[in-house]
């Protein structure tokens, strides 16, 4: 009788996938660094860092003509932070990073509920953070429409931290999780249209921060409101990309936000087709006596503003802002390997105490090398800074360490283990 039981359990598996594609993959990320003023500039006295770490998926998606379901597994070690034989993960690092299921509703329509990914334009805004370990993420509601070159996307979030593992508690939905503009509430329209060379999209999001009265009792929420559009246009050779974002409301504690902007205007040339060539300058308002300073927020910030993360990556939250001119040159060295060099200047949107304006300048190396099945990739960046760097970061130049760099190297292992095609 068992054996009956498997062989019809296995038959039934098998009508199940002939209706239906399933599919399961991984990532295996290893990532080494060598940290000797990555994120801030180092002293003369304290010695580099340099580590390994290591981000771990497993994926698995199950589509049908009615619904999608998708769970991501994923744990981010650091080698050596467990003693041996620890019975649990010291860092708690062990995560869903997505759960969601998608709704096809007809006629263009859908919902997609639950931990997902949003990500649009250039991450500028929302994005997945993907070079960072862990990801970002968001717990929503999104109710999607798309036609032709046409797409509508509209999220909703509510979030709540309850500590009670049996689940909701009866009363009261304060919101104690903070830091990284961690929101409670959130609705989000995203508009894109294309055309032959030309595509655009608009951006309204809200998020509300929990608000907390004199006496630390919740009141309300803070309600800050992010606007703007990202153009792209291309033709031949040549690109010619901009943003142009508002924000305005107030920010987590009350924090007064009144036309802060980001702009920025990129121009790519294709000089060959193993050459790429850019060039592009952007302007991040900065605090003022009125308002506080524009915050990309939940984009992918490592992306933009040097590799080095001096800013707007768990830093320069509220400060003076940010002039970025860059210029950058792409090299297709082989048909599997490639070469990105990218320079960058930084100064102030606004002037600093001393009146200083000039932060530094910056320069990104990045190789990446595909072999089969895994790729390899390979940074390196230097940071030159000014004395308006010093200046910012709090720390004098003799005082800090002649020469400020960061080094890297990843493999990127993405099995695929299984998938079954709609028959």
């Amino acid at each position: 009788m068992k054996k009956k039981h498997i062989i019809l359990g296995l038959l039934l598996a098998s009508f199940q996938f002939a209706k239906a594609q399933f599919t399961l993959d991984a990532e295996f990320r290893p990532r080494t660094e060598y940290r000797n003023g990555f994120g801030n500039l180092i002293s003369d006295d304290a010695d580099a860092g340099f580590g390994i770490s290591t981000r771990a998926r497993l994926n698995a998606g199950y589509k049908t003509d009615a619904y999608k379901v998708y769970i991501s597994l994923q744990d981010v070690m650091v080698w050596g932070e467990n003693r041996q034989i620890l019975p649990y993960d010291q860092n708690n690092s062990f995560a869903v990073f997505q759960a969601w299921a998608e709704l096809q509703l007809g006629a263009g329509w859908s919902t997609k509920l639950g931990r997902q990914v949003l990500s649009y334009d250039d991450q500028r805004i929302l994005g997945g953070l993907d070079w960072a370990q862990q990801g970002r993420n968001h717990d929503a509601a999104l109710l999607k429409y798309k036609k032709d070159k046409f797409s509508l996307d509209f999220a909703l979030a509510y979030n709540q931290d309850y500590s009670n593992p049996t689940g909701f508690v009866s009363t009261g939905t304060d919101y104690t999780t903070t830091g990284f503009f961690s929101y409670k509430t959130m609705q989000m329209l995203h508009l894109n249209k294309a055309w032959e060379n030309f595509k655009g999209s608009f951006l309204l999001m809200n998020n509300g921060f929990q608000k907390y009265d004199d006496l630390g009792a919740a009141d309300g929420v803070n309600n800050l409101t992010t606007l703007g559009t990202n153009l792209n246009y291309k033709k031949g050779k040549f690109g010619l990309a901009a943003n142009a974002y508002l924000q305005t409301g107030e920010r987590q504690g009350s924090v007064d936000v009144k036309g802060a902007h980001l702009l920025g205007l990129d121009l790519s040339y294709k000089a060959s087709p193993k050459v790429g060539l850019g060039l592009g300058i952007e302007s991040i308002s900065g605090a003022t006596d009125d308002s506080a300073a524009f915050f990309p927020l939940y984009g992918t910030n490592h992306k933009f503003n040097g590799f080095m993360d001096y800013f707007y990556v768990g830093n320069h939250a509220n400060s003076i802002g940010l002039t970025d001119i860059h210029a950058s040159a792409n090299f297709k060295l082989g048909e599997k390997s490639s070469l990105l060099v990218k320079l960058l200047n930084f100064s102030g949107e606004q002037a600093l105490t001393s009146g200083e304006k000039s932060l530094g300048t910056e320069i990104d190396i990045v190789y990446k090398k595909a072999f089969k099945g895994y790729a390899l990739v390979l940074g390196y960046s230097q940071m030159f800074a000014t004395d308006g760097m010093y200046e910012l970061k709090g720390i004098t130049e003799d005082a800090a360490a002649g020469s400020q760099n960061w080094a890297w190297a990843m493999l990127v292992i993405k099995p695929k283990f299984l998938s079954s095609s709609k028959k």
